[in-house]
């Protein structure tokens, strides 16, 4: 079983979550509150009885998801293929908590570690099947990419100078040279295409399975409307061998939309590993394993 996270995590505890559904949605407010099982970062989730969620961004920075998701997930789900979170009510600051937050409905299923996944070459085709339906969906009035989706849906340059700082950093300690003509590809190869929504953080904590199978899709906090490059990054993180080429033909992007994944993908494992390169192994063993997938893809397709 895994342990439910400690409470009081940036302020927030489920004393805190008990007040203000009290106060704004005195309707639920018989109903017991807990911490969930699997918590994220840039919010708090507690569940509220059995069929409903709280979630309360824990910095500034995520403020703007809030409204975002509010106003978007109730659109797009109709023409989604998985469930996303329904919007159940929303929250305003008050009893000491300084953000906007949500009522959600629960989506019932566990995150997608690799031992829940059933047939892997069928959940990358249904992960593709996902990617494709929201590139699909009617961008009139959507966010463009920005500062609320950390950027992405944007060009990776943003991050070039936080990757040359972490490939200076790191060199000697990877192949760096190999991997500055990868982020190179990555710059060259500019998106000019029409924008499209993109989630923006297809991660295993953020797709639902039930019984081996792809069921629902959460936490749209950094998705948006511009390049879906960032989209593809899950191709390495996620899937190999067979189940990657069942995603990279399903999801169907051309070579230049590769090669920015290709860059995104490199960008978060040059940082992180530069901040734990000596102080956790297991974690920079991912990323130098993640870092390696990524350079020999380039060398084989790009």
């Amino acid at each position: 079983m895994v342990p439910t996270p400690p409470d009081g995590r940036a302020g927030i505890d489920a004393a805190l979550v008990k007040r203000l559904v009290a106060a704004q949605f005195p309707q639920w407010s018989d109903l017991p509150v807990r911490p969930v099982e699997v918590d994220g970062w840039d919010n708090r989730t507690y569940r509220i009885g059995d069929t409903l969620t709280a979630r309360l961004p824990t910095a500034t920075g995520y403020v703007p998801a809030v409204a975002k998701e509010n106003e978007w997930l109730p659109r797009l789900a109709p023409s989604l293929p998985y469930a996303v979170p329904p919007i159940r009510g929303e929250g305003v600051p008050g009893e000491g908590y300084p953000y906007p937050w949500s009522v959600r409905g629960w989506l019932d299923g566990e995150t997608a570690a690799p031992e829940r996944i059933g047939d892997r070459a069928q959940f990358a085709d249904s992960v593709a099947g996902f990617i494709f339906a929201l590139q699909r969906c009617d961008t009139t009035g959507g966010p463009l990419a920005g500062e609320h989706s950390w950027y992405r849906g944007a060009s990776p340059a943003y991050y070039d100078e936080e990757t040359r700082r972490c490939l200076a950093a790191l060199k000697g300690r990877v192949d760096t040279d190999r991997a500055a003509v990868v982020w190179d590809a990555a710059l060259a190869a500019e998106w000019r295409g029409t924008p499209v929504w993109f989630h923006g953080d297809i991660a295993p904590g953020n797709l639902l399975v039930a019984d081996g199978k792809l069921t629902a899709v959460i936490d749209f906090g950094t998705s948006g409307v511009g390049d879906p490059a960032c989209d593809l990054v899950c191709a390495w993180g996620m899937f190999s061998g067979e189940s990657r080429e069942v995603f990279r033909r399903a999801v169907g992007q051309d070579e230049g939309t590769w090669a920015r994944a290709r860059g995104w993908l490199l960008w978060k494992c040059l940082l992180t590993l530069s901040g734990y390169i000596d102080t956790d192994p297991e974690r920079a063993a991912v990323d130098r394993h993640l870092i390696a997938e990524v350079l020999a893809d380039h060398e084989l397709f790009g």
